[in-house]
């Protein structure tokens, strides 16, 4: 969350970034109920002090009269302090749910716009293949090989649930540790994290983990839900926690499964393995000074482009716009990878996404840094998708089919699957 000091100073600049961000938050409220904590914690402090020096005065007062008298305001201040404290309470669980609804700033560079259609593409790499042939999305070259299986998924589980055989599943464990061994090249440390969280930690990274508007799955009667990226257990696993800055920067590798609802899900973009409800993901994450946060944000968007380049499939950066950019990110960038199946003629499709989220997410888990000789202060965080197992299925599968419907796989994946292409099961 944004500091409270700033959010008064500036509010006028966070009513722009609210809007041009699309979020719907009373800033004006933020700034009354502040108000209104620092008049009451002063009237508290002042009360307390009040009863203290009663109590100093009834314990030197000799005339018994005067003595009751002090003895009864005493009592007075003494019933006045619990109200005045549940009242604070209230005004201040007030103003952390208001101040929770409050977007990150946003980068000075990023786009704005309304929505997605409003990216900025900034880059791009290799050329959509020419075929010769009629092509097949990822759905029919999977059932057709026999190695996804999504009729089981939806018996068992429910739409949107999956079955991967034969082939499939040594492709997924490929691409993971394939993904692992590059980011691992960058100093990220392999972390294997819960696949469940505490609500804290679900809020504490920007995610709504209960109500009407969450898209997580919770654990009834408990404080638990299944995650949704490994970023919030990363996160989370310094929460409380004072660094030093000679530990920092702290670069990990999280592997996990994701659970994601997907709720209002549809259409063809949403087909097969583009939106499901469980998906394994190897997820950067790091822990910054403010001062090479930005830094990092790019090198995490190099080594995105560097695993997809290594898979030889096409793909498009684009600068993420206000509109799109999500609560927590400062800056977001997107890859979005060709993939051939989608639409008449093919059509971009997103595969990963790394998000500057500066001290937003370290404010709400209580995250800092200490210099040499220094104060604790937050320090940043930053998350990035190396590999999303299900859509880097679609981009390979699609952009590698062969016209007897196997599918040849990269060179840089062959040691990590152990065979050059996808063959029928069985």
């Amino acid at each position: 969350m944004l500091d409270l000091k700033f959010i008064r100073e500036n509010a006028e600049a966070i009513k722009e970034n609210c809007k041009n961000r699309n979020v719907r938050a009373d800033v004006d409220l933020v700034v009354e109920l502040a108000g209104r904590r620092s008049k009451l914690m002063t009237e508290l402090n002042e009360l307390r002090q009040r009863q203290n020096d009663l109590a100093k005065s009834i314990g030197r007062e000799k005339d018994p009269e005067a003595r009751e008298r002090l003895i009864e305001e005493s009592r007075t201040f003494k019933e006045e302090v619990p109200k005045r404290e549940a009242e604070l309470a209230e005004v201040e669980a007030s103003l952390y749910a208001e101040q929770l609804n409050i977007p990150n700033m946003t980068h000075p560079d990023s786009p704005i716009g309304k929505d997605d259609t409003e990216n900025v593409e900034i880059d791009r790499w290799g050329e959509a293949p020419d075929f010769g042939f009629p092509v097949k999305d990822h759905v029919e070259l999977g059932e057709s090989l026999g190695v996804i299986d999504f009729d089981a998924g939806t018996k068992t589980t429910g739409s949107k649930f999956y079955f991967l055989r034969g082939d499939a599943v040594l492709l997924e464990l490929g691409l993971v540790r394939y993904a692992l061994d590059r980011i691992t090249a960058h100093g990220y440390i392999p972390t294997a994290t819960p696949d469940l969280a505490r609500d804290e930690m679900l809020v504490g990274t920007g995610f709504i983990p209960r109500g009407p508007e969450a898209q997580i799955y919770s654990v009834e009667n408990t404080d638990l839900s299944l995650i949704a990226t490994a970023e919030i257990t990363l996160a989370g696993s310094l929460a409380d926690e004072i660094v030093p800055e000679t530990d920092l920067p702290v670069k990990l590798a999280g592997l996990s499964h994701c659970f994601r609802t997907e709720a209002g899900s549809h259409g063809r973009a949403s087909r097969g393995l583009y939106r499901v409800h469980q998906f394994t993901k190897v997820e950067m994450f790091a822990f910054t000074t403010p001062e090479t946060s930005e830094e990092t944000h790019e090198e995490m968007r190099s080594i995105e482009e560097e695993i997809f380049r290594g898979l030889e499939v096409p793909y498009r950066v684009v600068d993420i716009c206000t509109g799109d950019l999500g609560g927590a990110a400062y800056r977001k960038y997107d890859l979005e990878a060709w993939m051939p199946g989608r639409g008449e003629a093919g059509e971009f499709g997103e595969i990963t996404s790394t998000s500057n989220t500066t001290d937003y997410q370290a404010r709400r888990l209580k995250i800092r840094y200490r210099k040499e000789g220094g104060r604790p202060q937050l320090l940043h965080t930053l998350n990035g998708t190396a590999l999303a197992a299900s859509r880097a299925m679609i981009a390979l599968m699609e952009n590698h089919q062969q016209p007897d419907g196997t599918v040849k796989l990269p060179e840089a994946l062959v040691p990590y699957v152990g065979k050059d292409r996808l063959e029928p099961l069985g």
